[in-house]
């Protein structure tokens, strides 16, 4: 693939080298191409084997990266749909600048899929959870905190580098409490998990995760499960850990055995205490601010890889959160 010369800082010229590879980068009548010219206000124009990109120059350079990224998603043998697509433009974005041919690819491989990151807050959390024994991963739903923390765990195990999968979470969601539900415990707790077992089965074929299940490689369970108990040689996700108390996460955390790592994932705009009750996960980050080898990775809402209406919401939520607080600030000045 070859690159001409901007003209006036306006145009950019592509030339790609494989004719077969374009259909799939173009996407069905060249969806992928509309996609990125809605995204960045640019003219992206295909003939033959050359693509002509036409806008203000930034933006220009942006379009040039997304398609220079999916191109060598094509070339790998990888499938580009519109999420990857997304994925591209959201690093020809990041803030700093940095291209997407200067961004280190980080990916994960697992038995049914290789999974790559889509943002680059995902590259920065892959590289955490690669680098560190303790990863706090923070942000709103849907932006991959829980899905890539297994994927990871999932690897490692692939690979013999962990002999245990423990994925917890706590059992108390919304006001509900267990004793309310019907049915013995496994059916009491098992739509609280749910999520991590559709992950498990997103990596793995379901043969294997039940059978991973039923020895015990891989384990399920509410967080009361984890006490007393000292995890060794194992990979540990606690999740929705908003919605623990300080106590219950000292608890968690203090499992942490030989060989072992732990993820612990959450939202802190989705807390469930009760009212007047410390989130555990707000307390843990505060005590361990300046313990090394622990890591904080902070999503945002464009890091969240759902829907795209999913990412408004989230931005409408934050912005209508910050005008009652700072509401609420006003109050409490005008009452002093």
């Amino acid at each position: 693939m070859t690159t001409a010369p901007s003209v006036e800082g306006t145009q950019l010229r592509l030339e790609f080298e494989d004719n077969r590879l374009l259909p799939a980068l173009f996407g069905e009548h060249d969806s992928h191409l509309a996609r990125i010219e809605q995204h960045l206000g640019v003219t992206v124009v295909p003939r033959g084997n050359l693509v002509a990109i036409e806008g203000p120059s930034d933006a220009a350079e942006r379009a040039r990266e997304t398609l220079t990224r999916l191109y060598r998603r094509v070339e790998e043998g990888q499938a580009v749909d519109m999420g990857e697509v997304d994925a591209a433009l959201r690093f020809a974005d990041a803030a700093d600048g940095t291209s997407a041919a200067g961004l280190a690819e980080t990916s994960i491989e697992t038995r049914k899929r290789r999974i790559t990151a889509r943002s680059p807050v995902q590259a920065d959390y892959l590289r955490a959870l690669a680098q560190h024994e303790l990863v706090f991963a923070l942000g709103p739903a849907g932006t991959g905190k829980t899905y890539l923390a297994v994927a990871k765990a999932v690897s490692l195990m692939m690979r013999g580098e962990i002999q245990r999968l423990i994925l917890s979470r706590p059992a108390v969601e919304a006001g509900e409490r267990l004793g309310f539900l019907p049915g013995d415990l496994r059916e009491k707790v098992d739509p609280y998990l749910r999520p991590l077992y559709d992950a498990l089965y997103d990596m793995l074929p379901a043969e294997q995760v039940t059978r991973r299940l039923e020895s015990g490689e891989i384990e399920i369970a509410p967080l009361a499960f984890m006490r007393g108990r000292t995890l060794a040689n194992a990979f540990v996700i606690l999740d929705e850990a908003q919605n623990t108390t300080a106590m219950q996460m000292k608890m968690f955390l203090t499992r942490l055995g030989e060989q072992s790592r732990m993820v612990v994932t959450g939202d802190m705009s989705q807390v469930d205490l009760p009212p007047g009750q410390r989130s555990g996960l707000a307390d843990a980050l505060e005590v361990s601010a300046e313990i090394a080898g622990v890591s904080v990775v902070r999503f945002g809402a464009a890091d969240v890889v759902r829907h795209g209406l999913v990412t408004e919401l989230v931005k409408a939520y934050d912005a209508r959160d910050r005008e009652r607080s700072a509401e609420t600030r006003g109050d409490e000045g005008g009452t002093r």
